[in-house]
């Protein structure tokens, strides 16, 4: 586990013992490294050139979302809830969960919206209008939430484990916390790359306030909103999570009719997805061979990694295989290099990938009002001379 120590002097923006730092020091210091959509709440993705320059992405250029301003945490009262069908409730202080066996796991984190403003060409959507950077990979540290979990004892009939941030976020005339759900089968994975953490440390170094200091949960497979940041509250239920993020929000609909909300199921598992972070949309380059960069996560399934990314530089007649790059591992995206001839006649380049568990990316994916899933073979202009 990270140590006591470390997430003090780690928490910025948040109230620690002994002071408060300042909230817009913590914004000033990642504005340089992030293109914000909103400072309130923070909402920002990484330049695409940066996001691909390492296999695991530093904390600076990782994406950041929120729905409400960051909390401000006391760690001297900070406890951790574990409620509902469990033989033995408990408040968990950052003291108690130090004495749990520490993991580290390497994920990628996607945002369910990533690549959402390519739904506006068909019909606008709402929501953060990411382009293609709403993701990245890091190595998560923290306990098992299996384990903790487990010292609860849950009971047999337990079927969901909800997720509540500490987060207070202004939603139908009231005040809510982000929250959500995963199946207990998803929570009792005790070990492995799929494993469910607890996280309180990102690529090495405490969580950083935008990403949920002093802990967060990390689910890897599933849509960023299932890892739910700044956690203080576990309860293990029968049912889903009643939260207005999973019971309602984070669905596939063709419009906000109580009706299509109901007979909609919540998104988990996020999908194979892929994109071009360098050169940049529409930049001009001369006729002959192009290099390319880019990413590709293949869908959020056990046992699931890469099968090849193919690029088309002439509306789909010829396909480029592309090089991966970075580890082929379970849960994590890899980097991938190509070089395509490109023509006068050339107007965009194009992407498609399969990975081993038969996931593929559709030419064209049906609009949805919310813009989520977006994974339609990614199309970028260019202007060739």
């Amino acid at each position: 586990m990270i140590t006591r120590r470390e997430m003090l002097l780690a928490s910025g923006g948040i109230m620690i013992a002994g002071g408060t730092l300042n909230p817009s020091q913590a914004i000033a210091a990642e504005a340089k490294q992030l293109v914000y959509h909103t400072t309130a709440p923070n909402n920002a993705e990484p330049k695409l050139d940066d996001l691909v320059k390492s296999w695991i992405t530093p904390t600076k250029h990782f994406y950041v979302r929120s729905h409400a301003p960051n909390p401000v945490v006391d760690t001297d009262r900070f406890e951790l809830q574990v409620a509902g069908m469990v033989n033995r409730p408990a408040s968990l202080s950052l003291k108690d969960l130090d004495r749990f066996k520490t993991h580290s796991t390497t994920a990628t984190l996607t945002c369910a919206g990533n690549r959402r403003s390519e739904y506006n060409a068909e019909g606008k959507v709402g929501g953060v209008p990411w382009q293609s950077g709403a993701i990245g990979n890091a190595t998560w540290q923290g306990v098992g939430l299996a384990d903790v979990l487990k010292q609860a004892e849950v009971t047999p009939d337990a079927k969901h484990v909800w997720f509540e941030g500490l987060d207070e976020i202004e939603k139908g005339g009231g005040i809510i916390p982000f929250g959500g759900s995963i199946p207990i089968a998803k929570a009792m994975i005790g070990s492995g790359a799929g494993a469910p953490l607890l996280a309180n440390g990102m690529n090495g170094a405490p969580l950083t306030a935008d990403h949920g200091f002093p802990l967060r949960t990390l689910v890897p497979g599933y849509i960023g909103a299932r890892s739910v940041k700044w956690l203080g509250r576990i309860v293990v239920s029968d049912r889903p999570s009643p939260n207005h993020y999973l019971a309602t929000a984070y669905k596939l609909v063709k419009n906000t009719d109580p009706i299509e909300w109901a007979e909609s199921g919540p998104i988990y598992r996020y999908p194979i997805n892929a994109a071009i972070c360098t050169p940049k949309q529409d930049s001009k380059h001369p006729a002959g061979e192009l290099d390319l960069t880019g990413y590709v996560l293949p869908t959020g399934r056990q046992g699931t990694t890469v099968e090849k990314v193919l690029i088309s530089a002439d509306q789909g007649k010829r396909w480029t295989e592309a090089t991966m790059v970075g580890k082929d591992s379970e849960f994590c995206w890899q980097l991938w290099n190509a070089k395509v001839k490109v023509t006068t006649t050339t107007k965009r380049l194009m992407v498609r990938a399969l990975d081993t568990s038969g996931g593929f990316m559709p030419y064209r994916v049906p609009w949805n009002a919310k813009g989520y899933l977006q994974n339609s073979w990614y199309k970028m202009p260019v202007q060739v001379n």
